[in-house]
C-alpha cells in the first residue's frame, strides 16, 4: 500500500511545542501532534470503492493487514506525524472557549490526480482537546456517520465524506439520552475524508487568544490551499495576500455556506448542531451527528434532543443560523481587515441572496423555470397546507411530479401516499389542498413543457431516497449483532437517490409508526 504523501498543514502552520497528550489549553498554535489509540481486535466493516480511487488506493489496498491498521490508529503510516486540530466554536449561540478535535485525529494529507485530501480517524482516542472525554466512538454514530456522509455526496450536496467503517474491539461507556444511565456499546472507527477539516471555530480560538500572527499564517494557508482563485498567483512566496483578499475570502465563505444549507433545506436535511465549531470553512456538510431528515413536513422540527426546548437549530431556521454564524467569523477576521465595511456588505447581501436563492430552490422544486412574482405567495400556501397535517416531505414532492395539471381535482390521488393519516384530513383542510392545486395547475400551465419534461425535470431535485432515520436504525441494531449487510444494502441504494430502483421500492415509504418515538430514530443526541 503505497499512499501519495503530501503534509501541507503540519508544514505551514505553527504546531503546540508540548508533546504530553493531555487536556490543556494550547497556546499560540493550530494543532498538536498526537498518536491514536491502540485498539484491541480491530475488524473492518465497510469501504467505499470509489474513495479507494480518489485517495489512489485500490479494493486489494483495504484488504491488507496494513490498510487495517493504519485506517484504525493501529499503525502510523511512515513519514507521518497525526495531528488534532485547535479550534472552538459559539455552542447553542454561546462563546464555549477552546474546543478543538476531542476524538478526531488527522493521520495525514494526500495529494493525488491533483487534488488534496485530509485523511481523518474520528473515535481513534483521546488529544489534548478531549477535555474529561475519552476520544472514542461507538458503532451506533459510526454508521450513522458513513451512511450520511456518502448519501448527501450522491445527493448532490457539499460535504466531507468516508472511506472506511471499522469496528475497534472495544467497549465504550455511553449514555445515550444523558438521563444517568451509561451502557457500554461497541466501539468503532470512522475514516473521513476531505480537502481541509477546518471550521468557523478555527480562526475564533486564535481571535480570542488574540494571537494575531497565527490567525493571519491561517488565513492566508487557507486562502493560498483553498481559495488560490482569489490571489494573484498560487504559489505561497509570491502570493499577495492583503486586506482586499480577505475581505474576498469571506464573501466565498458566505456563498458557499450559503450554496450548503440551501441545499438541506431542499432535502429536507436538519444538521442538529449548527454551532460554529461545526462550520467548515469550505461550505461543506461537516460532523454528523444527532442530525435527522424531515418525514412530516415540519418547519419547528430539530431531531437534537439537546435542543429540544429552544429549538435554536430548527429545520426552519438553518439559514438564519448560517447568517449569524457568519457574523461570528466576520469578528474573528475583522483583526486582519481592521474595516468591517466590506464584512457588512458581505453579511447584508447574504440575507438578501439567501431569500432568492430558497426562493429559486423551491421553483426548482415545483418544476417552475419562469419567476412569477406570484411564486412567492405560492411557496408560502404550500409550507403553510404541508404542516395542516403530518405529510411526508420526500414522498410529496416526489410524487408531485406526477400531478396532472389538466385535471387539478385529482390532486389527492397525486399526493394521498404522503399523508400519515390521510382519512382523518379535515374537510377544511381539504379545501386548502384544493385552492392550492388549482393555483399551481394554473402556475404549471404558463411554463409550456410537457408533463414529461417536467417529471423528469423535478425527479433531478426531488430524491425518492433519502436515509430516513429509521433506515440507519435498522443498519444499526443488525450491526449490533453482528451482521453488515443492511449497511452495505443502504450504501447502494443510496448512491442513485434521484433514480426509480424498483428492486429498492421498500425504501419509498412514510417512516413506520413504530419508529415514531424510538431512541435513534426521532429522538437523538450528542452521545456518540
Amino acid at each position: 500500500m503505497k499512499l501519495h504523501l503530501k503534509n501541507t498543514f503540519t508544514t505551514n502552520l505553527p504546531a503546540d511545542n508540548v508533546l504530553e497528550n493531555t487536556p490543556r489549553q494550547v497556546s499560540n498554535a493550530c494543532f498538536s501532534y498526537v498518536f491514536p489509540k491502540q485498539t484491541k481486535k480491530p475488524q473492518l466493516i465497510h469501504t467505499s470503492p470509489e474513495l479507494l480511487n480518489i485517495v489512489g488506493l485500490t479494493e486489494e489496498d483495504s484488504k491488507s493487514e496494513t490498510f487495517l491498521n493504519v485506517f484504525t490508529g493501529n499503525e502510523v503510516y511512515q513519514d507521518t506525524t497525526p495531528f488534532a486540530m485547535c479550534y472552538g466554536g459559539h455552542q447553542f449561540g454561546h462563546w464555549a472557549g477552546q474546543l478543538g478535535d476531542g476524538r478526531a485525529i488527522n493521520l495525514f494529507e494526500i495529494e493525488y490526480l491533483n487534488k488534496n485530501w485530509t485523511i481523518q480517524l474520528k473515535g481513534a482516542g483521546p488529544t489534548p482537546y478531549s477535555r474529561n472525554a475519552d476520544g472514542l466512538a461507538v458503532l451506533r454514530s459510526s454508521i450513522r456517520e458513513y451512511l450520511c456522509s456518502e448519501a448527501m455526496y450522491y445527493l448532490g450536496i457539499p460535504t466531507t465524506r468516508a472511506l472506511s467503517l471499522a469496528l475497534s474491539g472495544d467497549q465504550v461507556l455511553r449514555d445515550v439520552l444523558y438521563n444517568g444511565n451509561p451502557e457500554y456499546e461497541k466501539g468503532a472507527i470512522v475514516c473521513r475524508v476531505s480537502p481541509s477539516f477546518l471550521r468557523f471555530g478555527s480562526f475564533e480560538v486564535l481571535a480570542a487568544k488574540h494571537d494575531l500572527d497565527s490567525l493571519k499564517k491561517l488565513v492566508d494557508f487557507t486562502i493560498i490551499s483553498h481559495y488560490p482563485e482569489l490571489i494573484e498567483s498560487t504559489k505561497p512566496n509570491n502570493a499577495i495576500i492583503d486586506k482586499n483578499t480577505y475581505s474576498a475570502f469571506f464573501n466565498e465563505v458566505a456563498n458557499r455556506s450559503l450554496e450548503m444549507v440551501i441545499e438541506w433545506q431542499r432535502v429536507g436535511f436538519v444538521h442538529g448542531v449548527m454551532n460554529t465549531d461545526n462550520m467548515s470553512i469550505l461550505g461543506l456538510t461537516i460532523d454528523y451527528g444527532p442530525y435527522g431528515w424531515l418525514e412530516g413536513y415540519d418547519l419547528g422540527w430539530t431531531p437534537n434532543t439537546t435542543d429540544n426546548q429552544n429549538k435554536r437549530y430548527r429545520f426552519g431556521a438553518q439559514v438564519d443560523v448560517v447568517l449569524w454564524n457568519l457574523y461570528q467569523l466576520a469578528n474573528a477576521l475583522y483583526p486582519l481587515i481592521k474595516e468591517a465595511e466590506g464584512l457588512e456588505t458581505t453579511l447584508q447581501n447574504f440575507a438578501e441572496t439567501s431569500k432568492i436563492a430558497y426562493l429559486d430552490m423551491m421553483r426548482s422544486k415545483l418544476g417552475l423555470k419562469l419567476k412569477e412574482k406570484s411564486d412567492i405567495g405560492l411557496i408560502n400556501s404550500l409550507e403553510d397546507c404541508l404542516q395542516l397535517t403530518e405529510t411526508d416531505m420526500t414522498i410529496f414532492f416526489r410524487n408531485l411530479a406526477s400531478f396532472n395539471s389538466e385535471e387539478p381535482n385529482t390532486w389527492k390521488k397525486t399526493i394521498n401516499d404522503a399523508f400519515y393519516t390521510p382519512e382523518a384530513i379535515s374537510e377544511k383542510n381539504k379545501t386548502k389542498w384544493s385552492e392550492w392545486f388549482k393555483t399551481y395547475a394554473e402556475r404549471l400551465n404558463l411554463e409550456h413543457v410537457t408533463p414529461k419534461e417536467r417529471l423528469l425535470n423535478m425527479n433531478l431535485v426531488n430524491p425518492k431516497y433519502v436515509l430516513r432515520n429509521y433506515m440507519s436504525q435498522l443498519a444499526i441494531d443488525e450491526a449490533n449483532k453482528g451482521s453488515y449487510t443492511l449497511i452495505d444494502e443502504l450504501f447502494h441504494l443510496l448512491k442513485q437517490p434521484y433514480n426509480e430502483q424498483p428492486e429498492y421500492q421498500k425504501w419509498f415509504t412514510k417512516r413506520p409508526e413504530w419508529a415514531r418515538n424510538k431512541i435513534g430514530c426521532s429522538m437523538l443526541s450528542c452521545s456518540s
